[in-house]
């Protein structure tokens, strides 16, 4: 099976994704699918700084606005969802190109959950069950069990490599097989080319700084609000940088003025964590379209030979 190719543009918040992934999809008759863990709740438009229809350009987006704040999305309907809308966008002759910052969801699709054809339907609430416990209590203890079950699969995936460790444990238990007995169907399912966006670390934190300056000029508290009045402190939507926040203002135990400086210091150590996770995590191509618009043509060029 030929691979399908996919675009990634990932990088940190408020580093120019957007922009790019618009141009870049009207000039390779492309479509986005957001990788972006709360643009998908409905209602959260300012805190998420989501791309609204208006701004869009005539460009199809996926993903976006498809979930109510009470309802959790999780990495497995991530990949599940994405991978349906690549084999929709590939038979329609249009280039699938994925933008976000949520590491962890570009990696689990590019690792290959799902890709490959199996006996057994996915169960994704088994495989949530353990991405948690890695979560929860390291990486080592999902392996550990992996080692247990299918000591030959094991002895081929490195622990650090949760997403592939996990893949390894629900096969065996869809499937009744062992995992290390079937040839790997996800290799080379996709071919990706990932793009990630950075800049000089102080400039970076000033946009982000100025970002959330317009964010509450833009109405942030009123939105925050309205989600801390649907229970926003026990929801799942609720966790997000930009809303959590607040609700302490909300509650009469912080001055606003706190709230916002605790936003920004969130965010920009959430863009920390961004860029460490595509440095150490991911195979990408780093660029500075802010410092350097130049390396725009560089891109160009370097997509079209993906392309060819």
């Amino acid at each position: 099976m030929k691979a399908k190719k996919v675009l990634l543009i990932a990088g940190p918040t408020a580093v120019g994704k957007t922009a790019l992934s618009l141009a870049l999809a009207k000039q390779l008759n492309g479509e986005i699918i957001s990788g972006d863990s709360m643009q998908v709740y409905r209602h959260l438009d300012i805190g998420t700084a989501k791309i609204m229809p208006a701004e869009r350009a005539g460009i199809s987006h996926y993903l976006i606005d498809i979930k109510d704040v009470q309802q959790r999305f999780t990495v497995a309907e991530f990949v599940t969802r994405a991978t349906v809308l690549i084999n929709e966008m590939t038979s329609r002759g249009k280039l699938p190109i994925i933008v976000g910052g949520t590491g962890f969801y570009l990696q689990s699709l590019l690792a290959g959950f799902q890709f490959g054809p199996t006996d057994a339907d996915p169960d994704l609430a088994y495989r949530q069950k353990w991405l948690d416990l890695a979560a929860e209590q390291g990486n080592q203890v999902v392996w550990d069990a992996l080692q247990q079950q299918d000591p030959a699969a094991a002895a081929q995936i490195a622990p650090t490599n949760v997403i592939r460790v996990v893949r390894a444990l629900e096969y065996q238990h869809t499937s009744g097989e062992r995992f290390s007995a079937q040839a790997d169907h996800a290799t080379n399912q996709l071919d990706a080319y990932t793009l990630c966006l950075t800049t000089e670390r102080q400039r970076l934190y000033d946009r982000i700084n100025q970002r959330v300056d317009l964010m509450m000029t833009a109405g942030l508290v009123d939105e925050a609000r309205w989600l801390y009045e649907q229970g926003g402190a026990d929801l799942p939507a609720g966790k997000g940088i930009g809303y959590h926040e607040l609700f302490p203002y909300f509650d009469g135990q912080r001055t606003l003025a706190d709230a916002t400086a605790s936003i920004k210091q969130d965010s920009r150590r959430y863009a920390k964590r961004q860029l460490t996770w595509f440095r150490n995590k991911m195979t990408v191509d780093w660029v500075n379209l802010l410092e350097h618009p130049d390396q725009r043509a560089e891109i160009d060029q370097r997509i079209a030979s993906w392309l060819s």
